[in-house]
């Protein structure tokens, strides 16, 4: 089945829009009035993923009275697919060129995952734009007391290999069930049927099942290179806006003994916490949890305006 990005603009209490940013277009949806004086959080979702993984933080932040923008980062869901651009400096330009368009000189970055190093990345490449940083199931990419790999579970150091050899990643995920098999693997919840269509149509639009790898490429393939090294050594840079990293403890992506190394030793306001029990997918495994964790920390580090 070949999809189109339409097929992934599902209803619900928020707008979909397309704004331009960074010579390219992206997808986000919105929720919360564009008149409400509430902060900014904008929403960075992983692989193999799409905006719609936190279709269940959208409404309750902005029930709260934020402003919420969920992302198509570069390459995946509705977003642009175009054939450069993926290292993490760039995509940390996608997002703060999006912060502006959307009519805000800055906001809170959430990610997961992929979209969490981004986040991670954003107080020291885009310090102009990012109030706060949320990151889960996500150690920090400075890579000074734990490397990558080790950052990763077993199996997914297996899997990572396969990223490398021309095509075969990508044919794997447009012939075979590659994107449930993900899903399942590095979680502890039962997805339904309608959640693993979901991905499974992002995966089939044109590009995304090249697109979509060309950040872990870039992190696997470059690590000797000029962009990557300047890269980690500006985010080894002490990170002053307020965080807060959740990880699950059953984790089968990332591996949950090292996932607080690095940010322990480089933020200055931390909040590490770990969900029991949990996989890789917060916000979707555990929302009730998440959201209420979320707002807490939003209160304090984001306050909204007194009426």
């Amino acid at each position: 089945m070949i999809a189109d990005f339409s097929d992934l603009l599902y209803d619900g209490p928020w707008e979909h829009r397309f704004v331009s940013a960074n010579g390219a277009r992206f997808h986000v949806a919105v929720a919360g009035s564009d008149s409400s004086r509430g902060p900014l959080v904008v929403l960075l979702h992983s692989f193999p993923q799409m905006w719609w993984a936190w279709r269940h933080q959208l409404p309750a932040l902005a029930a709260e009275g934020y402003r919420v923008a969920a992302l198509d980062l570069r390459g995946f869901g509705a977003s642009d697919k175009p054939p450069l651009g993926y290292d993490l400096p760039n995509l940390s330009r996608d997002v703060a060129g999006v912060i502006r368009t959307l009519g805000a000189s800055e906001a809170v970055v959430v990610g997961h995952g992929l979209g969490a190093m981004i986040a991670w990345s954003m107080p020291t490449l885009q310090p102009a734009v990012t109030t706060a940083v949320g990151a889960l199931s996500a150690p920090h990419p400075a890579h000074i007391h734990s490397s990558m790999r080790a950052s990763l579970t077993t199996e997914t150091r297996r899997k990572v290999g396969n990223v490398l050899v021309p095509n075969l990643a990508e044919r794997r995920l447009r012939r075979t069930d590659v994107t449930a098999q993900l899903l399942r693997a590095w979680s502890t919840s039962t997805w339904t049927a309608e959640e693993l269509d979901a991905y499974r149509t992002a995966m089939s639009v044109p590009s995304t099942a090249h697109s979509s790898l060309e950040t872990v490429r870039w992190l696997l393939r470059n690590r000797m290179g000029t962009t990557y090294r300047t890269y980690v050594q500006t985010v080894r840079g002490r990170v002053r806006v307020p965080v807060l990293q959740l990880q699950g403890t059953r984790d089968g992506c990332v591996e949950p003994r090292t996932a607080a190394m690095d940010s322990v030793a480089l933020c200055s306001q931390l909040r590490f916490e770990q969900l029991d029990g949990a996989g890789h997918f917060l916000a979707e495994e555990r929302p009730d949890e998440v959201n209420e964790i979320l707002l807490d920390w939003l209160r304090t580090v984001a306050p909204l305006p007194v009426e």
